[in-house]
């Protein structure tokens, strides 16, 4: 008994130390979820729910941090402590410091390996580093990467020794300062434009598998064929090593079938669920990779039976098709920023917060702008049935800029290296969400930021993922190339261009904006395309542009995107607060108002 009580003791100990060694920093407004942040445990959920093994292990904590001219060797010693994965710029990292491209960002933590991962490959996964990455294990450079949205990991197995193993990581991120995908991230925060965001800012986490295991799953659905593809693709297989794949309907094995590992399978589900928004059905995968009778690897996932397509409607009109059906689809833009964590939902609860009020407005569809999310936000989406239009993040210069009618002028010219660090970016973010089946739409240019080759580029995309569609460039300079012409228009909707052979679209309006004192992120200087006093003002006026957008609907706009979820920064024209604390409009009546805009082409 006395043994447990300084169990404890010692327990309570650690973990006010912890909170002694962090707190939140600035005095910018924060969400109810900041307060819940554990030093001990950020973000302790399983960070790859597409793809989940049973054994594994979170590092998100407190690890040790200094900042840096760039081109020097790993400091002496360090400033602080930083709580990873909260971008360093952020409030809830505990630093809240700029870097800037003339500095470096590096963090030091240990860890051990636990000991029944023996004979196993420790795998090192990031969840995403904002942008140039160099990893070293027990002082040897094991690997680098650069990018700022996708998961990257390195087999550390050959690197460790001892019982406690050091990770030192050293992050570079010019921000603006580059041509690389960043978003609305600049040094000089303004209007539109967002505080940077550089180094860890998703979840770090160690792995064992076996030498022989799966490393990726991509699956295809055909509902007109009632089959999905699933291609389980491996390392370490040989030859005779076999894959296994069993569907699941909740507890009910409906199929299993087995190919010889590299070989993708067919699998014919008869009277197949389909998904939707309104009835967003997921089938439940078990996958083991066999070898001389013997499983190696077992992986849980899912999928849903799904497609998305376009056809002429009896009026003439292109129109958006989910699962062979018209389907108007219409949601807020996303910006997925936090006042407190930036580019980090403090909390797994937080991440779902948004999609929840989402639907509660009753979107079908989400704008996710110029930001990738973490795994388990398109993973939530797939569950709560929210059709995703994902955003290819904006870099390089600025837009040369015709939006009103069709391009005919000279597209931006990028440098060889900003083209190749573009395609490489957009490749892996696509081939990292290929499996979510909630992402309907690739959106590679959003309002002639960075806008280049865009017929080369749109035709790459399709080419890339035939399965979704292409917005080649949401309100940008248009071209007849892609699946959709989307006009963005502020504040009313407005129909003022129209493509009779492809679908058009309204990717950007509203922005109806309302300053509420006490939940702003800075005194003055707020903006939104129109200002308002009070929730009926904001929300009449909402439902007179949700009017309008019905008589366009009928006439030749197959999806809308309003803006936007939130207030962000400066821009104050969200549902809410940028803490989330606030309603800024009628939440039912904008529910009911947005379920006409819905059936409009129903009806």
């Amino acid at each position: 008994m006395m043994k447990n009580k300084i169990t404890i003791i010692f327990f309570l100990f650690a973990s006010l130390s912890l909170f002694a060694q962090w707190k939140p920093q600035g005095d910018k407004i924060k969400t109810k979820w900041a307060e819940q942040v554990d030093p001990n445990h950020p973000l302790p959920e399983y960070p790859r729910p597409i793809m989940e093994r049973e054994q594994w292990k979170n590092l998100n904590g407190l690890w040790n941090y200094a900042i840096q001219p760039a081109g020097q060797t790993a400091p002496k010693g360090y400033e602080g402590k930083i709580l990873v994965p909260f971008a360093v710029e952020s409030s809830l990292s505990g630093v809240m410091k700029t870097v800037g491209s003339e500095n470096e960002l590096w963090y030091e933590t240990n860890f051990t390996i636990d000991t029944n991962w023996k004979n196993k490959e420790i795998l090192l996964h990031f969840g995403a580093v904002d942008w140039k990455t160099e990893v070293w294990i027990n002082n040897v450079k094991i690997g680098t990467h650069t990018g700022g949205y996708v998961p990257f990991s390195f087999n550390i197995t050959p690197f460790l020794n001892g019982k406690s193993q050091k990770l030192v990581v050293k992050v570079w991120d010019p921000t603006s300062d580059g041509t690389q995908p960043r978003g609305k991230q600049v040094k000089n925060p303004e209007s539109i434009w967002y505080t940077p965001v550089t180094g860890i800012w998703q979840t770090v986490w160690l792995e064992p598998v076996s030498k022989k295991h799966i490393t990726n799953l991509r699956t295809t659905s055909d509902i007109d064929h009632n089959t999905i593809n699933i291609a389980a693709e491996t390392e370490g297989s040989t030859a005779g090593d076999v894959v296994e794949i069993t569907v699941l309907d909740g507890a009910k094995i409906i199929a299993s079938e087995k190919a010889a590992a590299g070989q993708a399978l067919d699998i014919v589900l008869n009277n197949p669920k389909l998904w939707s928004p309104d009835s967003p059905f997921l089938y439940d995968v078990k996958v083991k990779l066999i070898s001389g009778n013997k499983v190696t690897d077992e992986v849980k996932s899912y999928f849903a039976m799904r497609k998305i397509s376009s056809k002429r409607d009896s009026n003439g009109i292109v129109r958006i098709q989910l699962n062979n059906k018209n389907c108007f689809q219409f949601g807020p833009l996303d910006q997925g920023w936090w006042p407190d964590g930036l580019y980090t939902a403090p909390t797994d609860k937080a991440l779902q917060y948004d999609l929840i009020r989402t639907k509660e407005l009753g979107f079908n569809m989400i704008r996710k702008h110029v930001k990738v999310e973490p795994a388990r936000w398109y993973t939530h989406c797939d569950k709560m049935g929210i059709l995703v239009w994902q955003d290819m993040p904006n870099g390089d210069d600025g837009p040369i800029w015709q939006m009103h009618k069709y391009f005919e002028g000279t597209e931006l010219k990028r440098t060889a290296h900003s083209e190749e660090t573009y395609k490489k970016e957009w490749r892996e973010i696509m081939d990292h969400l290929y499996s979510y089946p909630s992402i309907v739409v690739w959106v590679p240019f959003n309002e002639a930021w960075g806008q280049f080759k865009t017929v080369e580029i749109t035709e790459w995309t399709k080419n890339h993922d035939p399965g979704r569609l292409v917005n080649s460039s949401s309100g940008g300079n248009h071209f007849q190339t892609g699946d959709i012409l989307d006009i963005h228009h502020y504040p009313g909707p407005e129909l003022k261009l129209y493509d009779a052979r492809r679908i058009t679209v309204l990717g950007e309006y509203g922005g109806i904006g309302m300053p509420v004192t006490g939940h702003l992120w800075q005194a003055d200087k707020n903006w939104g395309y129109t200002q308002f006093k009070n929730n009926d003002e904001t929300t009449a006026k909402y439902k007179e542009y949700a009017d309008q957008l019905i008589k366009l609907a009928k006439t030749g706009f197959s999806a809308a995107v309003y803006t936007q979820t939130t207030d962000v920064e400066g821009e104050v024209n969200g549902f809410m607060t940028y803490d989330r604390k606030v309603d800024k409009m009628n939440f039912s009546e904008v529910n009911k108002i947005n379920k006409e805009v819905i059936n409009a082409i129903n009806n």
